[in-house]
């Protein structure tokens, strides 16, 4: 996998990042789930990237 579609995969990650994160922090009202979810969602991104 070249370095371009790598980076494509980290952006098309990068916006359900922005996005979950505004509505997970909108139902529980704090930031230690939107941290959980943003852990997930990074260790997804680098799984798919590093293959």
């Amino acid at each position: 996998m070249n370095m371009s579609r790598r980076l494509g995969i980290l952006v098309f990650c990068g916006v359900p990042a922005i996005i979950g994160g505004g509505i997970i922090y909108g139902i529980f009202g704090s930031y230690i789930p939107v941290f959980i979810y943003e852990v997930i969602l990074a260790l997804a991104a680098g799984g798919v990237a590093s293959k």
